[in-house]
């Protein structure tokens, strides 16, 4: 039983080898299994965050579009009162992302020939970069004048509005008259939406009523709080659509991870499975060596060999 014993440490170490290499590709394996877990529910809560914006964006776009309505019957019957833009400074607002997995939404933004180069043509032009992830590609433009901390969720949105409003206040404490445009991902790509001056495509509009809306206040002052009030409906509607854009992206973007992540898991499965196969063959050899060693001791050698 000794010599069994001699033999059977004889042989352990590629056993080990492979035990060792098994162990190392399962807990490879369990990491990647962790990861797309996490993947996984952060797609799904982007998933579940379209699905509230979808709710709230018709209403949004319902209100914007009252206003315009609004907007173009007062125009057509006050030709006179149109916001001027004369020796304004240009500021381009740039809805970006607050958080990372969605591809290249922020590079695209940035890339996009019309917006940004629009805003290097024009000398004293503003920035104002909403989002983190923004943020750190832009860290050296001396053209941004703020940078903004981005909407995760929908319910942050009205916390980011109030933060965008008080930086263009005090732009145009600094600069009296601003042109303000607003660059962000809409379903149809990247669009660049003029808000300041306001109203430029309801200025030629045909009147469709045959006579003038009542005002009860004078109409500079009405068109001073209708813009206000096409300010504060624009921006909620083009944050909401951004928003929307993003978490379309980050749906995409983690579908893709979580896919790869499971064909890794499929593989190192495999793996471990072939390393598994090879211990218990090696298992198999040492017993059969060890039982080879028992049957070939003295009691093996018979009289007739």
């Amino acid at each position: 039983m000794e010599s069994c014993r001699c033999r059977r440490v004889e042989f352990p170490a590629r056993g080990d080898s492979t035990m060792s290499r098994r162990r190392e590709l399962e807990h490879h394996r369990h990491s990647v299994g962790e990861i797309r877990e996490i993947m996984n529910s952060m797609k799904t809560l982007a998933y579940m965050e379209t699905h509230k914006l979808a709710r709230l964006l018709p209403a949004q776009r319902a209100v914007l579009e009252s206003i315009e309505q609004v907007a173009a019957d007062f125009f057509s019957f006050h030709p006179g009162i149109r916001p001027e833009s004369a020796n304004a400074t240009p500021v381009f607002l740039l809805i970006g992302t607050e958080r990372g997995f969605c591809g290249d939404f922020n590079h695209a933004l940035i890339d996009h020939p019309a917006p940004m180069a629009h805003a290097a043509d024009l000398p004293g032009s503003q920035v104002l970069a909403v989002g983190q992830k923004l943020h750190a590609l832009l860290p050296d433009d001396a053209r941004v004048s703020a940078f903004i901390d981005g909407a995760s969720i929908a319910e942050e949105i009205p916390r980011v509005l109030h933060v965008v409003v008080n930086a263009l206040r005090s732009l145009q404490v600094a600069h009296v008259d601003l042109t303000l445009y607003a660059i962000y991902h809409a379903e149809d790509g990247i669009v660049m939406n003029q808000l300041l001056p306001p109203f430029q495509q309801q200025l030629h509009a045909a009147p469709s009523h045959q006579h003038a809306p009542l005002l009860n206040l004078p109409p500079e002052v009405f068109l001073l709080d209708l813009t206000d009030h096409y300010l504060f409906a624009s921006l909620h509607q083009m944050l909401y659509t951004s928003l929307m854009q993003e978490n379309r992206r980050r749906m995409t973007h983690l579908e893709g991870a979580v896919r790869h992540l499971d064909e890794e898991s499929g593989d190192l499965a495999r793996r471990c499975n072939a390393l598994r196969q090879e211990e218990i063959i090696e298992e198999i050899e040492v017993i059969l060596l060890s039982a080879a060693s028992i049957n070939g001791g003295p009691s093996s050698t018979s009289p007739h060999t």
